[in-house]
């Protein structure tokens, strides 16, 4: 059952996103008692040498100025570890996610804090969560060998341990919308609360 939904859209658009709309329908399905919105239309900041050295820093030994470096990415995998499902609305961009959604996996994924490197390779250590990713595209369909958008956030959720990872897609939209918007609404209505 969920709980506490940390909603994601990493779409430029509003009004007319399909996946804002998708991502709205997957809620309402899952009917969370609390939703986190974080929308990515507003860029976060890219990762650079004053961030990657303050976060290479041991907690510890972090001056006030790189402990506010890090304060927004603190934020965000807070979010993420208060929720038990992430709802990620997902336009497939070129092929690939927006470059907004990779910012946020950028500032999310710290070793030590959400995974951790063993002998036995890396762990995640967002556990016993699962994520919805809510997917359109124009033209590509997804699970196919030219879409690096799905693929790529399944693997980086699940390199953080979130492994349970569900596709809800209306893909290859101006091709047949119809069929699209169809295949999406029967694949809402077959998710579990």
């Amino acid at each position: 059952m969920t709980n506490h939904v940390l909603r994601i859209d990493a779409s430029a658009r509003h009004d007319d996103s399909v996946s804002r709309k998708l991502a709205d329908k997957v809620i309402d399905k899952l009917s969370p008692a609390t939703v986190t919105k974080r929308d990515l239309s507003t860029p976060l900041p890219l990762i650079d040498s004053t961030w990657i050295g303050a976060n290479l820093t041991p907690v510890d030994d972090r001056t006030d100025e790189q402990k506010a470096t890090l304060a927004l990415s603190d934020t965000l995998i807070a979010e993420i570890e208060a929720a038990d499902t992430l709802v990620i609305g997902l336009p497939i961009y070129n092929f690939a996610v927006p470059s907004t959604f990779k910012a946020w996996v950028d500032l999310v994924a710290r070793a030590g804090v959400t995974f951790r490197y063993t002998e036995n390779g890396p762990e995640g250590l967002l556990k016993g969560k699962r994520a919805i990713l809510a997917v359109a595209s124009g033209g590509t369909e997804v699970g196919s060998d030219y879409d690096f958008a799905t693929g790529y956030a399944r693997h980086m959720l699940g390199f953080m341990g979130i492994t349970d990872v569900s596709v809800v897609a209306a893909d290859r939209l101006m091709i047949d919308p119809d069929a699209s918007h169809k295949t999406a609404n029967d694949q809402i209505e077959n998710l579990a609360a």
